[in-house]
């Protein structure tokens, strides 16, 4: 499990009723970074990736450094850190990561620079080289508010790979604040099954504010993304509220989405924070 404020990792068995059991004491300190959100252990179960964020600049702070913290994994062991951070981890804000389901190929989400980069994995170990870049958005130079790379998923077939992009930020219209603009969207890759490099070749809207997070349902044939909170939108002279929600895309042979329709969810003040798919 990673923990952000402060950053941490803790592994903890599984009982037999599948509960979590008692944490592994770890041999020894873990270097957590800065803003751990999530970790991953490789197909292969012999390395363990913490992903962490870090935190961007603000007009006070400069932002902290960013790194993918690689350990050895065994029997709940976390040992022989090494960790990943370009240029010492100065604009390097990784958010998720997932694996190609057959190929040693690595895609990891860089939140802060809307990024998507691709690693290659070689004898059991992640080659620190960044193999490929590709931008998330469509319009990386047009910048109308903070923009945050996402949730990233590879196809279960591994011929395509999904990013999330969100924009969430409000400006005061009316003494109330409304969506400042931006894009909310699935992006979409083909790739490449020789090198792993992946191409854009579609952006959708998601019709709702602020993809959190979205998965695909095992078979392959629909993408759900979540929406965390209600937003509201300036449509002219008028204001309405975009809810919280779902949308569902059914997927294509060809890996693009159709938007299908979108499930609004009544949060109240709460925060829907994630989703998944499970089988049944």
């Amino acid at each position: 499990m990673a923990f952000n404020d402060p950053s941490a990792v803790r592994v903890y068995r599984i009982n037999r009723d599948f509960t979590p059991g008692e944490e592994v004491q770890q041999p020894s300190p873990i270097d957590a970074g800065i803003y751990a959100h999530q970790v991953r252990t490789t197909p292969d179960n012999r390395l363990a990736i913490l992903v962490t964020r870090s935190n961007p600049a603000t007009a006070t702070k400069a932002g902290d450094p960013g790194a993918l913290k690689v350990f050895d994994y065994r029997n709940g062991l976390l040992t022989k850190e090494v960790s990943i951070a370009p240029n010492g981890g100065k604009d390097f804000g990784p958010r998720h990561l997932d694996y190609h389901p057959f190929k040693p190929w690595m895609y990891v989400s860089i939140e802060t620079q809307n990024k998507m980069f691709t690693y290659l994995i070689e004898d059991g170990r992640i080659n620190s080289e960044i193999a490929f870049r590709e931008e998330t958005w469509a319009e990386p130079n047009n910048i109308r508010a903070r923009q945050a790379a996402g949730t990233v998923h590879v196809h279960p077939n591994g011929r395509f790979l999904y990013g999330a992009n969100r924009a969430l930020a409000t400006v005061e219209f009316q003494g109330k604040q409304v969506f400042k603009g931006g894009e909310n969207s699935i992006v979409v890759f083909a790739m490449d099954q020789s090198t792993g490099e992946p191409t854009p070749i579609q952006r959708i809207e998601t019709q709702m504010i602020h993809p959190r997070t979205f998965h695909i349902d095992p078979s392959g044939h629909i993408l759900v993304a979540e929406h965390n909170l209600p937003v509201n939108v300036r449509n002219g002279d008028a204001i309405t509220t975009v809810p919280a929600g779902l949308s569902v895309f059914p997927i294509g042979d060809d890996g693009m989405l159709t938007f299908a329709r979108k499930y609004n969810v009544d949060v109240g003040n709460k925060t829907m924070w994630w989703m998944d798919i499970v089988p049944l």
